[in-house]
């Protein structure tokens, strides 16, 4: 049974990999872990496909240390557990934001930040891919977040090359539903990091989340179908001006 529920989540991340070109041959990927269930899954997923598909690729884990005082020990031993080596980078982001800075909007700069720092590390250690950990409702809320906020029709790529680190960036999970992400966690008792960000749970994109929700009671396939609308473009049907494309 449990080879058979594999099977279904590894086929649609390697779909993903597939369809974006997302790794190459002798690829060192730095898989971005922050403890939480998305990029613990990430790296699961990831290890799966190292020892039992035809890619051949490294993986080395990647986590932030923001300045929480976060215990890691968890997912120390998980890494231990499944052969990954595992970086824990030691950064003051947290504090700076919410007690230097005293951000009202913290999300961004944070993003940019911890960004910056993972991209740093993964230099560091030899690696010209980094993997993160942004599934399907993240794609979904990113675009209603720009869309709602910010008045630009956009997402976020499942691949991107990164000019001024060299670095290529990839979302494995990009097929993958939140509530998959959730019960993969659950059957494979995958060790979860609790988030300590003063943020965490009051955003822009928690708004979102209750608003696509509120979309799928309406509409069951509201989730799919905003997902698909990312690659099925009618730029006919857009207002672009004279001269766009």
């Amino acid at each position: 049974m449990k080879n058979s529920y594999r099977k279904w989540f590894l086929t649609k991340v390697k779909r993903a990999i597939r369809d974006f070109k997302m790794i190459q041959k002798g690829d060192r990927i730095g898989v971005g872990v922050s403890g939480g269930k998305d990029s613990i899954t990430m790296l699961f997923i990831l290890n799966l496909l190292k020892k039992y598909s035809h890619l051949d690729f490294e993986i080395h884990a990647i986590c932030l240390d923001l300045g929480w005082g976060a215990d890691f020990a968890p997912l120390e031993e998980f890494c231990k557990d499944i052969g990954v080596p595992l970086h824990i980078e030691k950064t003051d982001i947290g504090p700076v934001i919410f007690q230097q800075r005293q951000e009202k909007n913290p999300c961004s700069l944070c993003s940019k930040m911890r960004g910056g720092a993972l991209n740093n590390a993964a230099k560091e250690l030899g690696c010209n891919v980094v993997a993160l950990g942004h599934h399907a409702d993240d794609a979904i809320e990113t675009l209603l977040l720009n869309m709602v906020f910010t008045g630009k029709l956009s997402s976020f790529q499942p691949r991107i090359y990164l000019d001024r680190s060299g670095l290529t960036l990839i979302r494995p999970l990009v097929y993958l539903q939140e509530r998959v992400i959730r019960s993969i966690v659950d059957s494979e008792n995958l060790p979860v990091i609790h988030n300590p960000c003063p943020a965490n749970g009051n955003t822009k994109r928690d708004e979102v989340k209750g608003l696509i929700d509120a979309m799928e009671q309406l509409i069951p396939s509201a989730r799919e179908n905003l997902l698909t609308a990312l690659s099925n473009v009618d730029l006919s049907g857009l207002w672009l001006k004279k001269g766009e494309k």
